[in-house]
């Protein structure tokens, strides 16, 4: 563990932004601030980050962010969070770092869970989370996939269930994943918050069948090892994820001959690091960077 560099990360939430400095998976110092406006959060962020210059010389910084974002460029894309958009967050930063690694939240997290949770040895599986909206990470090869731009593979758009009249809650496209499973979704659909759901209720039928479809989807596309669930309405509800597997193997139909009834308990897994997947998966892209400096 000592003769690993310390680097720092920062983990930027839609509510609230969490940095770290730390050496392996050992954290040396931690500082939350609440997500408002760039220049207030950003900010409080660097002063914080300048700190620990002086008092741990961190050699690299992962950031990973709410989206959509520039990974390229390192900016806040158009967003519904007023003010942000624009915003230059490697540059606010990143400043006085050898190596700066930035991606999304959600990939984040998903490198921690590969690198200290619940993928770890493995080099292809998603980690999606399902909470205020829907996100996905996708590691493939050991590395994320990052094409024209991050995957948004939360707004897919899914087979529904017959006799499912609810029009969804996407500003964007009404029934995407997104639009059916995120909180807010459920919401809407119920006319009031989820966790008060009960377990029994119907509602969590037509759930765990939009998420099912999207993670047959999934596994017939990136044929992952491991689909790994986080989010507040993911490991909130520990019955859903039950459910969601039956339907997944279902919807299938036998067709894939490693995503089974008898397989299907590891191939869909809760997240093992919980709030800290985010803020530990920015250690790990720190130090990744730095590596291929």
């Amino acid at each position: 563990m000592a003769s690993e560099p310390i680097v720092a990360g920062v983990e930027l939430g839609g509510t609230k932004s969490i940095a770290v400095v730390g050496r392996g998976r050992e954290v040396l110092a931690t500082c939350r601030v609440p997500t408002t406006t760039p220049q207030e959060t950003l900010g409080a962020l660097s002063e914080q980050l300048t700190i620990w210059h002086r008092d741990h010389a961190p050699q690299a910084i992962g950031i990973a962010s709410f989206g959509p974002i520039s990974v390229e460029r390192g900016i806040m894309l158009p967003t519904p969070k007023p003010h942000w958009a624009g915003a230059d967050i490697v540059g606010a930063l990143g400043v006085g770092f050898d190596a700066v690694s930035f991606h999304t939240d959600v990939t984040g997290a998903a490198l921690g869970e590969g690198r200290w949770g619940a993928a770890q040895g493995m080099t292809d599986f998603v980690y999606v989370t399902i909470g205020t909206g829907v996100g996905m990470g996708v590691i493939a090869g050991g590395r994320p996939v990052t094409g024209m731009m991050h995957p948004e593979a939360g707004h897919i758009r899914i087979r529904r269930t017959p006799g499912d009249g609810f029009a969804g809650a996407c500003p964007f496209h009404g029934d995407c994943l997104e639009g059916l499973v995120s909180g807010p979704a459920i919401a809407a659909r119920i006319g009031g918050p989820a966790h008060l759901l009960a377990p029994d209720d119907a509602a969590w039928g037509y759930v765990a069948d939009a998420v099912a479809e999207a993670f047959a989807m999934l596994f017939l596309t990136l044929s992952p090892a491991r689909i790994i669930v986080g989010g507040g309405v993911g490991l909130g509800q520990p019955h859903l994820l039950d459910m969601v597997r039956t339907r997944t193997v279902a919807s299938l139909g036998g067709y894939l001959g490693f995503v089974g009834a008898d397989s299907i308990a590891g191939r869909i897994v809760p997240a093992a690091l919980g709030e800290q997947a985010g803020p530990l998966g920015t250690l790990v892209m720190a130090q990744a960077a730095l590596s291929a400096a």
